[in-house]
């Protein structure tokens, strides 16, 4: 397993992990276009704390996370996604996961937030025990970049 930041000509490799759970595995009526972010993650993501990384296994991309700096010393913790050839055993998730706190921790981040839906019972189980704790909507600081069909959030100091 490695896990590497996203560079450019990544674009393809990245939509080809999130989009199929999105809509396969989930039953999301989106699209990359829905999601411009995608389009251009080193200016959404790869500035001041932020960071994007890809989990590949065997050379394919098999899993996404991403932080968005948004002031304060706060991020949120994005675009987590990984294929089912690579959960459990495999340990891509939690590689991702230690990859991005380090990360943060080395960038002086104090607090990542972020939010899921309902539907993602396994995603709510993994933040849990990584000591993520479950916070109301109206915590959230007004420069969280909330998406539609975010239900559930969370919140972890560092």
């Amino acid at each position: 397993m490695l896990i590497r930041p996203f560079h450019p000509g990544d674009e393809d490799a990245v939509v080809g992990v999130i989009l199929p759970i999105q809509r396969e595995e989930f039953g999301f009526s989106i699209t990359a276009a829905d999601q411009p972010d995608l389009a251009d993650i080193p200016t959404w993501y790869q500035t001041g704390a932020g960071q994007f990384w890809l989990a590949e296994l065997n050379g394919e991309a098999v899993g996404t996370i991403a932080l968005k700096d948004i002031g304060n010393g706060a991020v949120a913790l994005r675009k987590m996604f990984v294929k089912p050839v690579a959960r459990g055993a495999i340990g891509a998730a939690q590689a991702l996961l230690d990859t991005a706190l380090d990360h943060a921790r080395a960038h002086g981040v104090s607090t990542i937030w972020l939010g899921t839906t309902e539907k993602f019972k396994a995603a709510h189980r993994f933040y849990e025990k990584n000591s993520f704790a479950l916070v109301d909507a109206d915590d959230l600081p007004e420069t969280f970049p909330r998406m539609a069909v975010d239900t559930r959030f969370y919140r972890l100091g560092l």
